[in-house]
């Protein structure tokens, strides 16, 4: 398919918004607004004096940012990661190809809950492997016995979005170690993507996977510095697995960007080091923002918040319209842009679930680049409009 992102933008061609009603668009979770002074000076500063960041470096990542890492996930998770563990990529998209190219083949089965982030569903349908949809309920979150069921002598692995891109939920270390439990005694892996890990609203960590003293023998987590940092033009991003999984991923790495951009990388070290007042400032604004749709949701008559946390929210819309139809009307007729369902579901449905099972009935709202104010503003146009 097309990149969705890319496919909603097109919508907005001859299309023009009063000055009163400019556009509201919650249809992408990338901030918008660049990263924070301080760091914008600290980049600035290396540009104009540090030869490395305009040079290569080592395939797997700036060693300094990498033993950071490992240094603060031992303390954040209350376990044991070493710099072997650790390798920098360019952008947590490009972390979910390099461990799918470690793990599959065309041919080979990969399990993604659904809904699903569709550039991991772009990616393995480009490299011929078969996406295995794992459906869940009306809380969103995937039921290890299901998952089990739909493991094959193909499967090799599978993949979970925790806070969840689309559905905003969070899953609970229980879930999580229980899907860690069932790809262990399976022989898969378990792709764990926690780009949006800083923004959950747990006290604590957000699950002691790490704490487990084999824990790379069974999980590959993901992370971004994007979303933390407003670094998404710089492209950083990280996977945590075994050193054995990393040479492979190191293969990957070098064939196709040959390491992650030098800037994206010194710049998290120095945010990891100096922003974490600002950053927990940053999650503090986004739970408030969470708080805000669930607040203001009842506003809308006839529609279900089915999730909410991190940048998202996942809500069905009371029209016998699909959303697939209703999405590039909304952005004309009430100057809103969000994503529709269909883009984050398979489209022959799932058995047992007709309501909402192709996202006919559904939208994504990626509400981290709106306030409070933005957020009334959404529930005002909406609440006003219907088809």
């Amino acid at each position: 398919m097309a990149p969705p992102v890319m496919a909603a933008r097109r919508w907005l061609e001859g299309v023009t918004f009063p000055a009163d009603r400019p556009l509201l668009n919650m249809s992408q979770a990338a901030p918008v607004d660049p990263p924070p002074d301080g760091m914008r000076a600290a980049m600035a500063e290396m540009v104009q004096h540090h030869e490395a960041v305009h040079l290569y470096g080592p395939v797997l990542g700036l060693p300094e940012l990498r033993a950071e890492i490992a240094d603060q996930w031992s303390a954040d998770y209350g376990g044991r990661v070493t710099p072997g563990q650790v390798a920098i990529t360019a952008g947590c998209n490009q972390a979910f190809c390099a461990a799918i190219a470690t793990l599959a083949s065309a041919g080979d089965a990969v399990i993604l809950p659904q809904p699903w982030y569709f550039n991991h569903k772009m990616w393995l349908e480009m490299s011929g492997i078969d996406t295995v949809a794992l459906p869940t309920g009306d809380d969103l979150l995937p039921d290890p016995d299901l998952a089990a069921a739909l493991i094959g002598p193909r499967t090799r692995a599978i993949v979970l979005v925790s806070p969840n891109n689309p559905g905003g939920v969070e899953y609970p270390p229980a879930l999580l170690a229980a899907f860690r439990d069932l790809a262990r005694a399976r022989g898969i892996a378990l792709i764990l993507d926690e780009t949006y890990r800083d923004f959950h609203s747990r006290a604590g960590s957000p699950h002691d996977l790490f704490a487990d003293p084999d824990w790379d023998d069974t999980l590959i987590q993901l992370y971004s510095f994007s979303k933390t940092y407003r670094l998404t033009g710089h492209r950083t991003g990280a996977i945590l697995t075994s050193p054995a999984r990393l040479a492979e991923v190191e293969k990957f790495l070098d064939t196709v960007a040959i390491c992650a951009p030098q800037l994206g990388q010194h710049a998290a070290l120095w945010g990891m080091r100096n922003l974490a007042t600002w950053r927990a400032a940053e999650r503090t604004e986004i739970l408030d923002r969470r708080a805000a749709i669930e607040a203001g949701f009842p506003r809308l008559s006839g529609w279900t918040l089915r999730g909410a946390g991190a940048y998202f929210a996942w809500v069905e819309h009371p029209w016998k319209i699909g959303s697939d139809v209703l999405a590039p009307r909304m952005v004309a007729e009430a100057g809103v842009m969000l994503l529709p369902g269909t883009m984050f579901r398979p489209s022959g449905g799932t058995a047992g679930r007709p309501e909402g099972s192709t996202g006919q009935q559904e939208f994504r709202i990626a509400f981290a680049n709106a306030d409070r104010a933005g957020i009334g503003t959404l529930f005002d146009r909406l609440s006003e409009w219907a088809p």
